[in-house]
């Protein structure tokens, strides 16, 4: 049974969520916001990288899942948040994770069904995937959706291969 370390990256506040991959579907472990202040910004990445090495060393999750970094109007913002990504990045490696990143769209298709879900759709689908008895904070929601999307998507993967392994051993698949 596998934890994945799903994270929101932000420069502001960066969302966290664990969940519990099983043979029976996925089970809540933890999830919250690493709030960042208004700090000096390589105080803030310090922050995220300390703060993600002590959540990774509590709960030795396998795999950590990320969104990539989009393109936003600012670049300046967009700078920001791919640091901030890196920092995570960084943290996960240093602890022997692997890394998965994930499109924003690619994490509302899994959770939600629609890639252009807003975010309390996000948040009503990740309460109900994984029986929540409240709702999460948008970002600690996301985090947990993109854990989420990362079970489905390596759940997927495992079909699709399993399948082509069959297939190719009953001779139906061929080279072109």
């Amino acid at each position: 049974m596998a934890l994945i370390l799903g994270i929101d990256p932000g420069s502001r506040i960066t969302g966290f969520g664990i969940v519990r991959e099983g043979r029976h579907g996925c089970e809540y472990v933890t999830s919250g916001c690493i709030r960042l202040g208004d700090g000096p910004f390589p105080e803030r990445l310090k922050q995220i990288f300390d703060n993600l090495s002590e959540l990774i060393g509590n709960y030795q999750p396998q795999v950590l899942s990320i969104e990539q970094v989009f393109m936003a109007r600012n670049p300046d913002s967009a700078l920001k948040l791919g640091q901030a990504r890196g920092a995570a990045i960084v943290a996960a490696v240093h602890a022997g994770l692997q890394v998965h990143e994930y499109t924003a769209r690619q994490v509302k298709q899994a959770v939600v069904g629609t890639g252009a879900a807003d975010k309390v759709q996000v948040q009503h689908m990740v309460t109900q995937l994984l029986g929540l008895s409240g709702t999460p904070q948008a970002d600690a929601a996301d985090a947990l959706a993109i854990a989420l999307c990362h079970t489905h998507s390596s759940g997927l993967k495992e079909q699709v291969g399993a399948g082509a392994l069959i297939g190719l051993r009953s001779g139906r698949m061929r080279r072109r």
